[in-house]
């Protein structure tokens, strides 16, 4: 993992982080584990990989794994359910998931029977962890919740019509639960990467034709840099940290100069 450079004030918590067993969600658990977070609980669909970043974390504070797929409600609660009886009452929930499949091509070229799996893969998770977690939080006072989107929530893109949708999805009900949350000290952000190097997603992506040629693109219009994992984590922990109190509903992108929607 790169080094952070933001150092966060977190003083202690505990976490909830869906999507937190490789990228950005476990460079997420990296970051908060350096700033003092106390407990951690990782959710993931592959129980190897679970088992194998808990690991990764070296005793650096108390992580735990649960095998879920938060796409699905009943995994969803239980997982949420799972995560508050292992650790406590949860100060952090971090979503950052993606689907198996991802079928990136021109509307006319994208089969119609792919657009259910693709809406509902992408959204769904952070829509099903937080409304659970918002209904807890505002039970206990306070909170902090992070769903990690991507720019093609804000930036129309050739060839990410139908996770453009689903991403402006998970933005547009982020802000809806940061107004109904505020009033009981939650608060609920968004972050929309482009790019992110390093990610089992974007080796995905690179790979194949026609997303190859749309992130390369991508990575050549990233005058910044193109993000690493550490970056979003970085921005992440902001957002959980006592330092942004008074932010929420906002929608912030890391995308090392992409766009500036």
């Amino acid at each position: 993992m790169d080094a952070p450079h933001y150092i966060p004030r977190i003083r202690s918590g505990t976490a909830l982080i869906v999507g937190g067993t490789s990228g950005i969600g476990l460079a997420t658990a990296e970051v908060l584990a350096d700033a003092g977070l106390r407990a951690v609980v990782l959710v993931g669909r592959d129980a190897d990989r679970g088992r194998a970043a808990v690991a990764s974390l070296g005793g650096r504070l108390d992580a735990r794994f649960v095998q879920a797929d938060a796409a699905d409600s009943d995994d969803a609660q239980r997982a949420v359910a799972e995560a508050i009886a292992a650790i406590g009452p949860l100060d952090f929930a971090i979503t950052s998931t993606v689907p198996t499949s991802i079928v990136l091509d021109l509307v006319h070229r994208t089969p119609v029977a792919s657009f259910a799996a693709t809406l509902t893969g992408f959204a769904l998770p952070p829509l099903h962890i937080t409304r659970l977690v918002l209904e807890h939080m505002r039970a206990r006072g306070g909170g902090a919740i992070v769903n990690v989107a991507s720019d093609a929530a804000k930036v129309p893109t050739p060839g990410e019509s139908v996770i453009g949708a689903a991403m402006a999805g998970i933005v547009m009900f982020s802000r809806v639960a940061a107004l109904e949350g505020r009033r009981d000290g939650v608060r609920v952000n968004a972050l929309t990467p482009s790019l992110v190097s390093g990610t089992p997603t974007t080796e995905r992506v690179m790979a194949e034709g026609f997303s190859a040629k749309l992130f390369d693109r991508a990575a050549r219009a990233a005058s910044l840099g193109v993000a690493s994992p550490v970056d979003v984590a970085e921005a992440i922990a902001f957002l959980c940290d006592a330092r942004s109190a008074r932010t929420t509903g906002q929608v912030l992108s890391v995308n090392g100069g992409v766009s500036v929607a």
